[in-house]
């Protein structure tokens, strides 16, 4: 078994508290589930948001999930490149797995399925 990382990025319409923590919700649930993982799994995940994500720390979402209570979770906000995608959310989930590197399932939702459309399945 070895730590792997796994990928997830989302978008949402709108820096709304109820909107933000929805769609970090579901990202996390799907990628966790994608990979046949559980929380105890799960050695930490780093979310971060774009700057114009102000509402709500991302990380609530995945504390409140059922069993998510001693994940490690941080937030922080990504680099304010010109031209970025706005409103997106992104997250790094590493985790203990004996699934090989290349068939790690990623996960992009939203306007976010253009950052890697080479990891789309």
């Amino acid at each position: 078994m070895t730590v792997r990382g796994i990928r997830g990025a989302t978008t949402v319409e709108q820096d709304h508290t109820d909107k933000v923590l929805e769609a970090t919700r579901m990202m996390v649930i799907e990628m966790a589930e994608a990979n046949g993982v559980v929380p105890g799994d799960i050695v930490s995940v780093i979310i971060s948001t774009t700057q114009d994500i102000k509402s709500a720390f991302p990380a609530k979402a995945v504390r409140t999930l059922d069993g998510w209570k001693y994940v490690p979770v941080m937030c922080t906000h990504e680099m304010n490149v010109i031209g970025s995608m706005p409103f997106c959310i992104r997250a790094l989930m590493h985790v203990n797995s004996e699934i090989v590197q290349k068939d790690i399932k990623h996960v992009y939702h939203n306007e976010a399925v253009k950052l890697r459309p080479d990891l789309l399945n």
